[in-house]
């Protein structure tokens, strides 16, 4: 915890950096674990719907990641901003592309398109 607080000195508080590091590596857990199910359900389904949800969950993973380096001072805060707000419109992209596909309930050719 020392030298993630003797690092990230300019930009966080060091009473705030344990706080900070917890919350991240909770967040990486967390993510991965899903990830972890996603992958596990895409290799159970085979869908595309099912492949999109396995995708953002592993960007998921990357962006928890991405924070961690960053608190850590291993990823310069610049990189940081780049990768987490182009992840954040990557994610909402793939997640408007799969509700997308989903299609309506009375749709059939979407169904049977994914299904």
């Amino acid at each position: 915890m020392v030298f993630a607080m003797s690092v990230a000195e300019g930009w966080l508080d060091p009473q705030l950096a344990p706080v900070l590091v917890a919350v991240i590596v909770l967040a990486a857990l967390g993510t991965t674990a899903l990830f972890v199910v996603g992958v596990v359900a895409y290799a159970r389904r085979r869908t595309a719907r099912y492949c999109v949800i396995a995708v953002v969950l592993g960007i998921l993973v990357v962006r928890s990641l991405t924070g961690l380096g960053t608190v850590f001072g291993l990823v310069p805060m610049t990189v940081h901003h780049l990768v987490e707000h182009g992840f954040d419109f990557l994610i909402a992209l793939l997640l408007l592309y799969a509700v997308y596909r989903s299609g309506s309930s009375g749709d059939d050719r979407a169904a049977a398109v994914d299904d």
